[in-house]
């Protein structure tokens, strides 16, 4: 019996969202934001969060600084339902945050990595390996222990015939000096959007990409904002599946995350691979009703009720 449906590996800060910006910052000159949010950042941790939230039973492994900010994730992730028990607290390092200027539907954002850059696979308490179904990764080039360590996490998840999902996120060095031929024979679900696939493959068009990542893919969904999304499996047609617009977006802070959420929640629970994209999708769209990329998972029934009002469609549960 595993303890765990999902464990997050990887990165955890918080993220300082400012909206309502009076144009662009330039470096000298002050400008103003209107509205200012404190809250749970970084991919992992909002993954986990709304993971927990539609109902996975789901556990965290990362570092975080002993000081106000590694504090308030601890508790963030623990009221969200996530098991903190395997947080690793450093004395030596402080905890992670972002900046995050958001613009609608785009955002710059200005990261200090901190803490989560120096965690690595020794640091893993192995049980981890043992006692989840599955684990999912993100952000790995904000992580340079993880990164340098995927392998290794990778090959021991599948020793123990644990499940994998990685959403590489943006490279902030640019140099996109993650190997895909050698990584994704190794994963489950590749969950990169259209941008990062194009940038990692060293590709022009998103067609060109694709071609280059289909001999090496178990499962590949590319997420395309407001285009939908793009379901990839080896020897299978792709499956375009269009997104659940939602017309009067609060942000899209996290809206890639949530996708996950959805869909790994919905894999792990048994449905179909088709059901899955279906299920990130929408929780891709009902994330955009609030603000921060937590603030629409309030509960499961909120979720599922918000995806039935706003976007006539049923959650898998």
């Amino acid at each position: 019996m595993k303890n765990y449906d999902v464990v997050a590996i990887g990165e955890l800060n918080v993220d300082l969202i400012l909206n309502g910006i009076q144009g662009e910052p330039t470096v000298g000159k002050e400008i103003f934001a209107e509205d200012m949010l404190l809250t749970l950042g970084s991919s992992t941790a909002i993954f986990a969060a709304n993971v927990a939230c539609l109902g996975s039973k789901t556990g965290f492994v990362g570092m975080i600084g002993k000081d106000p900010f590694g504090t308030l994730i601890e508790t963030s992730l623990a009221d969200k339902g996530v098991d903190t028990s395997m947080l690793i607290k450093s004395t030596k390092y402080a905890s992670g945050a972002t900046i995050c200027l958001n613009y609608n539907e785009d955002r710059a954002n200005v990261t200090y990595q901190g803490a989560m850059d120096h965690m690595g696979f020794d640091d893993i308490d192995q049980s981890v390996f043992t006692n989840t179904k599955h684990i999912h990764l993100s952000s790995v080039f904000l992580q340079s222990g993880i990164k340098r360590d995927l392998l290794k996490i990778l090959k021991t998840a599948r020793d123990n015939g644990v499940t994998t999902s990685l959403d590489p996120q943006w490279d902030p060095n640019e140099k996109w000096d993650m190997d895909y031929k050698e990584v994704l024979p190794y994963l489950n679900v590749f969950l990169p959007n259209e941008t990062e696939l194009k940038f990692l493959t060293g590709s022009k068009t998103l067609e060109e990409a694709i071609v280059k990542i289909e001999p090496y893919i178990d499962v590949c969904v590319v997420k395309c904002g407001r285009m939908g999304s793009i379901l990839l499996q080896k020897g299978k047609e792709a499956v375009v599946l269009d997104a659940f617009l939602n017309n009067d977006v609060v942000d899209a802070i996290g809206a890639g995350d949530s996708f996950n959420a959805g869909f790994i929640h919905a894999y792990v629970k048994g449905a179909t691979v088709e059901e899955a994209q279906i299920n990130g999708n929408l929780t891709g769209a009902v994330n955009t009703t609030a603000a921060g990329g937590t603030g629409a998972f309030t509960s499961a029934e909120d979720v599922k009720r918000t995806a039935a009002e706003r976007f006539s469609k049923n959650l898998i549960l």
